[in-house]
């Protein structure tokens, strides 16, 4: 049974995380939490996160436990939440100034150049979740041959549509900023228009294919 953990997040919003393997197994299971728990009164709105949820509130809870027996009461049931969501295909460039640390990964992965990118272009990656700034997609997938650790030394700002890799998750940047991650391309794509009725280009459940444009050594 998997350890749980439930905490405030200021005065209407709670944060119930899970420690579970990072799989798509798992996350069905958080969606299928999101989904129940977002029918809940006094539930303005329920956040799925990276093996986890948030839960707005119209109220301050009073009663924190019986939220978090509740809540591990549908987790301990094992519903999965499955999506078929829509596949978006993302030309990229590996390498050159937007790629800066592609020929790292290859050193720190024991690969060539080419062996790493037909690695990390080889699967289809899920959408997770959706955070971190707007329109972000934390992916699964990535194949754990291109495990590699964050950086010691974050870069203070990288621009939008920065490919990037860290532990066992890749993702494409949504805007710019800082980042502690391995970053072995670009692309040109927009994740968050806040002047369309869904602002964020993907959800949950949607998912994203990598397609090599061009390779600058």
């Amino acid at each position: 049974m998997s350890a749980t953990r439930l905490s405030m997040i200021g005065s209407r919003a709670v944060l119930f995380e899970v420690d579970c393997p990072f799989d798509l197994t798992h996350q069905e299971r958080i969606w299928a939490l999101t989904h129940a728990a977002s029918t809940w009164d006094g539930v303005l709105e329920s956040v799925p996160g990276m093996t986890n949820l948030t839960l707005l509130l119209d109220h301050v809870p009073q009663d924190l436990d019986r939220i978090e027996r509740d809540l591990c009461d549908l987790w301990n049931t094992g519903k999965r939440h499955e999506v078929d969501g829509k596949l978006l295909e993302i030309d990229l460039t590996y390498g050159g100034s937007g790629g800066p640390h592609l020929a790292e990964v290859a050193q720190m992965t024991d690969m060539t150049i080419d062996q790493v990118i037909k690695l990390h272009s080889a699967s289809d990656y899920t959408v997770y979740a959706v955070g971190s700034h707007a329109g972000y997609c934390y992916l699964g997938g990535l194949d754990p041959r291109l495990e590699t650790p964050r950086r010691k030394v974050p870069l203070p700002r990288l621009p939008g549509g920065s490919l990037s890799v860290a532990g066992l998750q890749t993702g494409v940047s949504a805007s710019a900023g800082p980042s502690g991650w391995n970053t072995i391309g670009s692309a040109e794509v927009s994740f968050f228009d806040p002047n369309k009725p869904q602002p964020a280009l993907l959800q949950p459940g949607d998912r994203i294919r990598f397609l090599p444009k061009e390779v600058i050594a």
